[in-house]
């Protein structure tokens, strides 16, 4: 067969060659999925203290605006009933890391490994830690596993971030270390009628009275559309 097929190939001429290659080339384009439906089912950005459908869910102000958190290890639930017929969902947030973020710093179980991830119904899709250390002459600076999932990669701190001038949520002795802006965005195949999305810290830092004042996170402007192929 694979002989045939390679004789049949050389005698056709380089027109017909061209020809055979438009053609099997608008074949496989027909073959793609084209979006047919987008549909936005769930947007909040928590400026009206709305919590409808979380639980564990409290809003703090950061920097002039309402956001979901301030979380430590925990976070919250989002549940999304009565979606429509859908193919896929394409999940968007605003993430804040807070504070003295280690990363994937493993410091005798006091400091580190700072890990948070984003499950829904129930499957994981991030799963990473997260530094956010300034970086000096003679400074150790715990590297980070986003953008990848831990503990597979060893990224300088605040990799892939949006902003990194932001200020701290507490400000504590000595150099506060700000806040990190992050764009998640997953699109991933979903048809069920409910969609539970599950953000959660697992932080360490044990070696401090106030864990939530050394080190949390926040999120804002959630937005959840539901795309038909």
């Amino acid at each position: 067969m694979i002989y045939k097929f390679a004789k049949f190939i050389k005698a056709i001429n380089p027109q017909g060659i061209l020809a055979l290659i438009v053609l099997l080339s608008l074949f496989f384009t027909s073959c793609k999925k084209e979006v047919k439906g987008n549909i936005s089912v769930y947007s909040n950005d928590f400026e009206s203290g709305n919590l409808a459908g979380i639980t564990s869910g409290t809003i703090a102000l950061f920097n002039g605006t309402h956001v979901l958190g301030r979380y430590n290890s925990g976070g919250f639930n989002l549940t999304v009933p009565n979606l429509p017929k859908h193919d896929l969902v394409e999940i968007t947030f605003d993430l804040y890391i807070h504070d003295t973020w280690d990363g994937n710093n493993l410091d005798s179980g006091y400091s580190g490994p700072d890990l948070w991830s984003m499950l829904v119904d129930g499957n994981s899709y991030i799963h990473t830690s997260f530094s956010n250390s300034d970086c000096g002459v003679g400074v150790f600076c715990p590297p980070q596993s986003y953008p990848d999932n831990y503990l597979n990669s060893n990224h300088n701190p605040k990799a892939g971030a949006f902003r990194t001038d932001l200020p701290g949520a507490c400000y504590l002795s000595g150099s506060p270390n700000g806040t990190t802006e992050y764009k998640i965005s997953k699109t991933i195949s979903h048809s069920s009628a409910t969609l539970l999305l599950q953000c959660i810290g697992d932080l360490v830092q044990k070696n401090v009275s106030d864990p939530l004042c050394d080190e949390s996170w926040s999120v804002d402007n959630i937005n959840i559309k539901a795309i038909t192929l």
